[in-house]
């Protein structure tokens, strides 16, 4: 199998002095080139090819061979989402230069017996003792001995050392299991015991642990992840922003005494390269990632855990579109491992599962260490509006000037980058709009330029309307994050302030950083947009006020609820994390919305009720399955046609539904056209056949694309 965008294997022939084995990673011919492929489990009819029609397999490349599981996963994760097997066998294969043996170093060993004739100095003698029967480096028998570099050199030139290569350190120190046990309450302790005997049961099955924030669901997972290295086996951890993990990293430090390896997209080839050979070698026990982190070729693990599960940045939108949540219990299951999926506001899928029995569940309802939950109230912006012209209420701005005269710090919430979503001419009505897709560009005040967040299409501010050319009439409609800091530095001007968004944490350093001035109280109020609901612990950080809760309601988005429900409690959940209680204040049009009064009362369990059964009789997910095919084409007339075909064709039955075509929300996305169709079945259909059976029937032109989502999470 080759990593390309293939449907199905090649042959080849093995010459006598190749050995190779399924899983083996080896170098072939293809057309007029070579490429890397790994050789793949034989089907169980082969049609039989004359000997005389094969190429040679040209070399087998010096890695381990990829395991039958990862083979298996590969297979699995094509035919789910119906995509060339070889597509995904490139994300498995996502370092090549990791099949080639590591380059060993150079150093030097001591000559005996010694050569006669030579004289041997004080420093000689420091130098030889620290050498030993060891292999080091010049550098190192320099350091070790206290001599200068010369003397390693004209030992060398005597005779006295000869040229060896240094013995391959491990690229990861292990992580002790033993190094730093944490003190656990009663439900912690009993929480961990559980996961630790599904760990060492060394077989397959799914936990949820859901337990309120604050509660310890990290300090028990990491338990698990001490019984996996008691065990021998690896761990594999998935965040869904690791490059904004810094905070879960120094604790895994302070538990473990070593670091984990890590995953994600910032990483620098030679980073990718080292890691993804550890993997493969057995040397990386703890692995933490992001979801790409699914397809690295573990030889034996142990425990995968999912944290913030709900997280829909585990959805991979191009390419390969899959949901790794929902794959990371598929290769678990392939490797024999136990799996963990961590929240304090799970998925309705994963609630399902649970109350169903395919799912154990594990509940840690009470925060850690006696610490009290926030208060949460609403502010009916109906009776209490903001001064025109601002977005922070009356109540709002008293309880931030009652939390920063405490001395304790505050967090002001708002999904939403930048200085304002929209901007339009006063004199002609015109809206500054992305050319590339159906999207109104977002004003960045900071940088003087307007941006388009789905495409990255940037252009200036401009002075005047490009459509009426009337001068100073641009005017910005809605708050941003940036706007939201130009308020409170009016209103506070004293306070320390800092914006957390994607545009001012762009990474792991950034990240550190803000964490160090937020725990070291450096800053009095911090801005954030959907980052600061993700796992962040900030003990003098007391009150919480959401800007817009409300956003995130609107539209037809099957899960704008259980979103809206997941991030606002994330999100509460920041205030009070120490001795001090947290208080959380929500802006909002609609207090008596469901998602609004379930924050409230902290109800949780009730609302996920209520949404479980306004979803149930219509068989909406988790209790019945969607497919979309999203057609596109930067011609908008051969879109439009080919999303017709298929509708034409559409399948059609009594637990069978499809909804559209229909042009998507964002009908223009980078250049292409869009429209959508929806397959709606019943929980036990085989959606991939009928999607293939489909599919079959309709001729798709070249210029026309159809991406296939199963299980869809966004509906744009």
């Amino acid at each position: 199998m080759l990593p390309l965008p293939l449907g199905s294997t090649y042959d080849y022939r093995l010459p006598p002095d190749v050995a190779a084995e399924p899983g083996s990673f080896v170098e072939v011919p293809l057309g007029g080139r070579t490429a890397l492929g790994v050789v793949w489990d034989p089907p169980e009819n082969p049609d039989p090819i004359p000997e005389s029609r094969l190429r040679e397999v040209i070399a087998a490349k010096p890695a381990p061979p990829m395991s039958a599981s990862l083979r298996r996963f590969v297979d699995w994760v094509a035919a789910y989402t119906l995509t060339p097997p070889g597509a995904v066998l490139r994300m498995a294969m996502s370092s090549p230069q990791a099949l080639d043996e590591p380059a060993a170093s150079g150093g030097w060993r001591a000559v005996l017996p010694r050569p006669e004739g030579v004289r041997l100095t004080a420093e000689r003698l420091r130098a030889l003792e620290a050498l030993g029967e060891g292999v080091l480096t010049g550098g190192e028998i320099a350091r070790r001995a206290e001599v200068l570099p010369g003397v390693v050199r004209g030992m060398a030139n005597a005779g006295l050392l000869a040229p060896a290569l240094l013995p391959r350190a491990p690229a990861f120190p292990r992580p002790d299991p033993a190094f730093g046990p944490p003190a656990l309450g009663e439900e912690q302790a009993q929480a961990a015991a559980f996961l630790r005997d599904a760990v060492a049961r060394r077989a397959f099955g799914v936990t949820l642990l859901q337990g309120v924030t604050g509660s310890g669901k990290t300090e028990v997972y990491l338990d698990a992840i001490a019984e996996t290295l008691r065990q021998g086996r690896q761990a594999l951890v998935l965040l869904p922003e690791i490059a904004l993990s810094t905070q879960w990293l120094a604790r895994f430090e302070r538990r473990f005494g070593a670091p984990p390896a890590l995953w994600h997209s910032e990483l620098g080839s030679r980073t990718r390269r080292v890691t993804w050979r550890a993997v493969a070698d057995g040397e990386a026990p703890v692995l933490v990632g992001a979801r790409s982190a699914l397809f690295l070729p573990f030889p034996d693990l142990g425990l995968v855990v999912v944290d913030e599960e709900h997280e829909t940045a585990f959805k991979q939108e191009d390419g390969v579109i899959y949901h790794a949540r929902d794959m990371a219990v598929v290769r678990a299951r392939l490797a024999g491992a136990a799996t963990v999926l961590v929240s304090a506001t799970p998925s309705l899928e994963s609630v399902t599962n649970a109350q169903a029995g395919r799912y154990a569940r594990v509940l840690l309802p009470q925060r850690h260490g006696g610490a009290a939950l926030p208060q949460v109230g609403a502010i009916d912006l109906r009776a209490t509006p903001p001064e025109r012209g601002r977005f922070l209420s009356g109540p709002l701005t008293a309880a931030i000037h009652e939390t920063l005269a405490r001395g304790e710090q505050a967090m002001l919430f708002l999904n939403r980058r930048g200085y304002a979503p929209l901007t339009l001419c006063r004199a002609c009505g015109h809206r500054m709009q992305c050319p590339n897709c159906t999207a109104w560009l977002v004003e960045h005040r900071a940088q003087k330029r307007l941006a388009c967040h789905h495409c990255g299409h940037v252009e200036p501010v401009r002075p005047e309307c490009a459509e009426c050319g009337a001068e100073h009439s641009l005017v910005p409609i809605g708050p941003g994050v940036e706007r939201i800091q130009e308020e409170v530095s009016d209103l506070f001007p004293e306070a320390r302030r800092l914006v957390m968004a994607s545009d001012t944490i762009p990474g792991p350093a950034a990240a550190a950083e803000a964490a160090r001035q937020i725990e070291q109280r450096e800053v009095d109020l911090i801005i954030g947009t959907q980052i600061v609901a993700k796992g962040w612990h900030f003990p003098h950080l007391t009150l919480v006020g959401v800007v817009d809760a409300d956003l995130g309601l609107a539209g037809g988005d099957l899960r704008a609820g259980e979103r809206t429900m997941q991030l606002l409690h994330q999100v509460a959940g920041r205030a009070g994390r120490a001795e001090s209680p947290g208080r959380v204040l929500l802006q909002t049009f609609s207090p008596e919305h469901p998602v609004m009064a379930a924050l409230l009362r902290d109800d949780l369990e009730g609302f996920l009720e209520a949404e479980a059964e306004q979803r149930r009789p219509g068989h909406w997910p988790p209790f019945g399955r969607l497919a979309a095919l999203i057609v596109s084409s930067e011609e908008a007339r051969a879109a439009e046609r080919v999303a017709r075909d298929l509708s034409l064709a559409a399948p059609a039955g009594e637990a069978v539904q499809v909804l559209g075509p229909a042009p998507a929300p964002l009908a223009l996305l980078r250049g292409r056209h869009r429209h959508r169709l929806l397959l709606k079945a019943e929980r036990g259909m085989p959606v991939q056949a009928i999607l293939r059976d489909w599919l079959g029937k309709v001729e798709v032109p070249s210029h026309v694309r159809v991406q296939v989502d199963v299980d869809p999470v966004s509906f744009l």
